[in-house]
């Protein structure tokens, strides 16, 4: 108990407020709105980290291999662990899952993320949407 405690103490206000931190919801953006997002983090930071808590730890997989699996991103730690939360319906705590996925930018993410912006520039004027 005392190395958390120590831990915490040690704790900067940036590591509470991480710039490159996306949480994510399972019901309130769509998945490619956080997909997008990580690409964006990532071009700004080296790294991103990805938190979810319950149901929405299924989201932030699915973004992660996504990432992982159009080269963008590597692995580089998962961290999962319990939260003490209170129940709203029943005013008594209860614990929900929470994951972290930290990505890192893969070799080639700077010429993929290029290479996917000059696509759609080139693309071809009746694939762009308007009158």
């Amino acid at each position: 108990m005392e190395e958390i405690t120590e831990g915490v103490a040690d704790m900067s206000v940036y590591d509470a407020h991480k710039k490159n931190r996306i949480q994510v919801s399972n019901t309130k953006k769509p998945l490619f709105f956080y997909v997008n997002l990580a690409k964006r983090y990532m071009q700004q930071h080296e790294e991103v980290e990805l938190s979810a808590l319950g149901m929405a730890i299924a989201t932030v997989v699915t973004v992660a291999e996504i990432l992982k699996n159009n080269g963008l991103a590597i692995e580089k730690r998962i961290l999962t662990s319990t939260v003490d939360m209170k129940d709203e319906t029943r005013g008594r705590p209860i614990q929900k899952a929470k994951v972290e996925i930290i990505l890192g930018k893969s070799e080639h993410f700077d010429e993929l993320m290029a290479a996917a912006a000059e696509e759609r520039e080139l693309a071809p004027e009746e694939d762009q949407v308007g009158p």
